[in-house]
């Protein structure tokens, strides 16, 4: 499949640059943030909701990079017209995420009132612990209230890590690595070595013949594991499992990237889905690139498919900045466009240009 097979819209670069000088890709990672926040009264998803909870935290990211102060002066004013609540489901994975917005936001300013919300509902969630099944069914609440869907492991796992390095207590790494460890065993397939969406979908198959395997699910997944390690300190006794697995994971899907530096919505059959798909790619850019800046991936073999993505996923930004061929809310493999976009995937093409700035020259 070429470019311009799919009539990806096509950012300017110097030629041979990759955009990997820091000022590139800071401008870029500019305008897709302005892009977003210039056209996020046409969002309908809640505040707090995990949609914009994902948006956040690659925006806090930018924050911390930027000099400009408007993204972290916009994450601050949405922290205050809430509270620093986060949203009402007191179990639900999803209702947490925009707790690591918060994190950052507190280590920054060192104001209790940002993180005595977020305290208060984890605290609770470690003294009573959900004995919910993993058997997820979107119908049945009780089946929400752990980590039974491949999303939850980006949602929750981090915050419990973000608690653990502010306060040193270690029941929120207890906790997570108990119930990361549940979802590990259960949805993740150690042959193909990738993750289940959730468990309806252990015996489907693709058109291909193949197992179904959710390329934004198993970003989902990547993404966690970052955030997880950023928090965890060397001689944490689980940050080999987390090492681990993200090594493997990267291992597998670095061969299943397509030759115009995607990934697509169904990993192991992108024939059925042959557009790009750009928030899975986003994940997966940013999981790769951190692998390689903490010399966990063999910079050699790993940073030509970095480079790669990165340049397909700039070419999936508008001029004006808005970021294109986001499958939009699902829990599988969908068809993208061009003209595709949600907050999610800004928040993930974010993280990913913050680790691609990290080795830019």
């Amino acid at each position: 499949m070429s470019r311009s097979s799919v009539n990806v819209p096509s950012v300017k670069k110097e030629s041979g640059s990759l955009a990997l000088e820091k000022d590139q890709v800071l401008a870029i990672m500019e305008r897709v943030a302005d892009w977003q926040i210039a056209n996020q009264d046409q969002v309908t998803h809640h505040d707090l909701d995990w949609t914009n909870a994902a948006l956040y935290i690659g925006m806090a990211e930018l924050a911390s990079m930027s000099n400009n102060t408007k993204y972290e002066r916009w994450l601050l004013d949405l922290g205050w017209k809430y509270r620093w609540q986060p949203h009402y489901d007191m179990y639900l994975a999803d209702d947490i995420a925009v707790s690591q917005m918060y994190l950052d936001m507190y280590r920054k300013a060192g104001d209790k009132r940002m993180l005595d919300p977020t305290t208060a509902r984890t605290e609770w969630v470690v003294r009573h612990p959900s004995t919910g099944s993993l058997l997820y069914n979107g119908k049945d609440r009780s089946t929400l209230e752990r980590w039974s869907w491949c999303d939850a492991l980006f949602m929750a796992p981090p915050v419990y890590a973000q608690m653990y390095a502010v306060t040193r207590d270690r029941k929120y790494l207890k906790f997570m690595d108990k119930e990361c460890k549940s979802t590990y065993d259960f949805l993740y397939d150690k042959g193909e070595k990738l993750f289940f969406r959730d468990h309806n979908f252990f015996n489907k198959k693709e058109a291909n013949g193949k197992k179904i395997f959710w390329g934004r699910g198993n970003g989902w997944v990547m993404g966690g594991l970052v955030k997880i390690l950023k928090e965890l300190p060397p001689d944490t006794r689980s940050r080999k499992f987390y090492q681990k697995l993200l090594v493997e994971m990267s291992e597998r899907i670095a061969g299943l990237q397509d030759p115009n530096g995607y990934w697509h919505a169904s990993l192991l059959d992108p024939e059925s889905y042959p557009n790009p798909e750009t928030s899975g790619s986003g994940f997966f850019v940013y999981a790769l690139a951190y692998g390689i800046n903490r010399g966990l991936l063999d910079k050699d073999k790993f940073m030509p498919i970095v480079l790669k993505g990165w340049e397909a996923l700039q070419d999936a930004v508008f001029p004006d900045g808005k970021l294109g061929w986001v499958q939009p809310i699902g829990r599988d493999p969908r068809q993208t466009t061009k003209d595709m976009t949600e907050v999610y995937g800004v928040g993930a093409f974010l993280l990913a240009g913050s680790e691609v700035y990290r080795f830019a020259e």
